[in-house]
């Protein structure tokens, strides 16, 4: 991971949200606030929030007692999110690193986290941290993304924009989103903080988008692939932009297209 991986600024959150969120993460977020409201917790923790898209999941599940903060080391991208969720005196905003969280120890029922693992730059020291603000038996449910060939989207654009950087080809989404799958690596890594078990579950979609443009702003655009692309040139962004487009239109058709992708939950309990 490179520093610019984790910097969804400037325009990024709102292209994130308007793009990246329906077309990948809802299905998985729906998942996620699943998992949790079945825990019955009446305390829970979200880590590397982002845009906000678990949040909007989690509170028409949860119970009207239930108390949810929402962090992100982003501020950014924390302030986008609170602008897109009504007020409920059930949620809390708090800028925070999950690698130091600013929390009393034992004190959540359930930490979630939705494809924020691989933007830590120490894994284990994050799952350590998680594991102290639990409560004993406390429950940490997040995802990641298998490797980016089963995600037919993201892997059509990083060909695409490899294609115009041949000779620095921008590597953000295989590298990082689509860097950390490894199910004995993850389970030595939440072992290692401190958990006493741990359920790696594969779940596969069908992402869908109205348009063979919609995916290439998606990743282009609403990512940290925009950085890698400004970084080489700036006046590229359209170019790779529009080179993303024709890709998919040539893989997947002209109108509304669907593209596999696959990610991983896994559940593990401290």
């Amino acid at each position: 991971m490179t520093a610019s991986d984790k910097d969804f600024i400037g325009s990024i959150p709102q292209v994130y949200d308007d793009y990246l969120v329906p077309l990948i993460f809802e299905f998985y977020a729906r998942d996620l606030a699943e998992r949790v409201a079945a825990l019955g917790a009446g305390s829970v923790l979200e880590t590397a929030a982002g845009s906000g898209v678990v949040v909007r999941e989690l509170i028409k599940t949860l119970s009207p007692e239930s108390k949810v903060t929402i962090t992100d080391l982003n501020q950014p991208m924390l302030d986008y999110a609170a602008s897109r969720q009504p007020a409920d005196v059930r949620i809390s905003w708090r800028q925070a690193d999950a690698l130091e969280l600013p929390f009393e120890s034992d004190l959540f029922d359930a930490v979630v986290c939705q494809f924020g693992v691989m933007f830590f730059p120490d894994r284990v020291k994050a799952y350590a941290e998680t594991c102290r603000v639990l409560r004993p038996g406390g429950t940490f449910v997040f995802n990641v993304w298998d490797r980016i060939e089963t995600n037919e989207f993201a892997d059509v654009v990083t060909a695409a924009a490899a294609k115009v950087f041949a000779d620095d080809p921008p590597m953000f989404l295989p590298r990082t989103p689509h860097g950390y799958f490894d199910e004995d690596l993850i389970r030595s890594e939440l072992r290692e903080a401190g958990f006493s078990s741990v359920e790696y579950e594969s779940l596969e979609a069908v992402s869908v988008a109205p348009s063979p443009r919609h995916p290439a702003i998606a990743y282009c655009q609403g990512t940290p692939l925009r950085n890698e692309i400004e970084q080489r040139n700036a006046d590229l962004l359209h170019e790779v932009t529009n080179r993303a487009a024709a890709a998919i239109a040539a893989r997947f058709g002209t109108g509304v297209v669907e593209g596999r992708m696959r990610g991983h939950v896994i559940t593990a309990v401290s």
